[in-house]
């Protein structure tokens, strides 16, 4: 077995081997970072999550190269919404709710426009999507069974929203025996506090969650085994 790559993280090194790691991309979904989805309906500052796109693109491009698994999630739910308990609909006060339509469509549907993963990160032939009713992206979906079939022992972590759909399916995947990485400048909040308290409890108590690190580092760990 080659060498793995070491990844400068936090609280230590974090190493993996690529044949046996998954890059998960969390819902860089267009109902989440453009105006007129979802996350705008919330009342949320969507430019906030848009300013990470060049990175997760920059991460993506990396781990492609390194031969990484590349998996894409959307949160998007049935058309007739036999998937979204009214617990979930109907919390709080948006200016739509999920399956109202709106700009791009009918929110957080699969196949409407908004729902799609935004052109700048946009899956490539072969890459694997799936579509998470929940948050976690193990729940309800083929995910456990596809990181079995591929002998995938360690995640790497990019997406929206940090303390949300992201540390959600990092804590699923830290329960089910995965040694996970979130990588800093690829996850975004509407709400800087939150991203900072995500990073914070992540890697607390000698990584009881996982590890974090900046795009720059898992780029230098990868071309340090070329």
């Amino acid at each position: 077995m080659s060498a793995p790559a070491v990844v400068d993280a936090l609280p230590g090194p974090f190493a993996f081997q690529p044949a046996s790691t998954a890059l998960l991309v969390i819902d860089m979904q267009r109902d989440f970072i453009e105006p007129g989805g979802f996350g705008a309906a919330l009342g949320n500052d969507v430019s906030r999550l848009g300013g990470i796109v060049p990175t997760v693109r920059r991460l993506l491009e990396v781990c492609r190269a390194a031969g990484l698994t590349i998996i894409h999630t959307r949160e998007a739910h049935r058309p007739d919404l036999a998937d979204c308990p009214p617990a979930k609909r109907n919390r709080g006060a948006p200016s739509l709710r999920i399956g109202d339509t709106g700009p791009m469509g009918r929110i957080l549907v699969a196949g409407e426009p908004g729902a799609a993963i935004i052109d700048a990160v946009a899956p490539l032939p072969g890459e694997i999507v799936i579509d998470k009713p929940g948050k976690g992206a193990f729940y309800a979906t083929a995910l456990p069974e596809l990181l079995r079939h591929r002998g995938i022992s360690h995640l790497v972590f990019a997406g929206v929203t940090t303390e949300v759909c992201v540390q959600t399916t990092m804590r699923e995947a830290n329960d089910r025996g995965y040694d996970c990485l979130l990588v800093e400048d690829a996850t975004e909040s509407y709400f800087p506090e939150f991203k900072r308290a995500t990073l914070e409890m992540i890697r607390a108590q000698g990584g009881i969650v996982g590890w974090t690190a900046r795009c720059n580092a898992v780029e230098a760990a990868l071309r340090a085994r070329e």
